[in-house]
């Protein structure tokens, strides 16, 4: 079994619906997203997916939130736009576009600070 990692960015500003503190006002962060997939074998030339073309998959998922208020982009506009629920919506969104025969998504990690990150994975 194999697993690859691609890292992308995006920017962006929300506020936390219900939270208690600094959070409810609006502010912003520079997330990192890492996106990790796991594949079985390799192709005819010796690869599980090209890392140009996950990443630009991953891309094309948070295009929509970069340099966006999250509160005004549904989901958000229903659901806090917390880490936790970021990292399951690039997730959902994500697996739409590249689970195929031998690459499946297993996990989204989001960090919103150098120090703080949410992972959402399926069993």
């Amino acid at each position: 079994m194999f697993e690859l990692m691609v890292e992308t960015h995006f920017s962006s500003a929300h506020k936390l619906r219900g939270y208690k503190g600094e959070c409810e006002k609006l502010h912003g962060h520079n997330y990192k997203v890492q996106v990790f997939v796991i594949a079985e074998r390799l192709n005819e030339i010796d690869i599980a997916i090209d890392f140009h073309e996950l990443k630009k998959l991953a891309g094309e998922v948070i295009a929509p939130l970069d340099h966006g208020f999250l509160n005004e982009i549904f989901p958000f506009t229903e659901k806090n736009p917390s880490s936790e629920n970021i990292a399951k919506w690039i997730y959902d969104s994500l697996r739409k576009k590249l689970d195929n025969g031998n690459i499946h998504l297993s996990a989204v990690t989001v960090w919103e600070s150098e120090t703080s990150s949410a992972t959402y994975f399926e069993d």
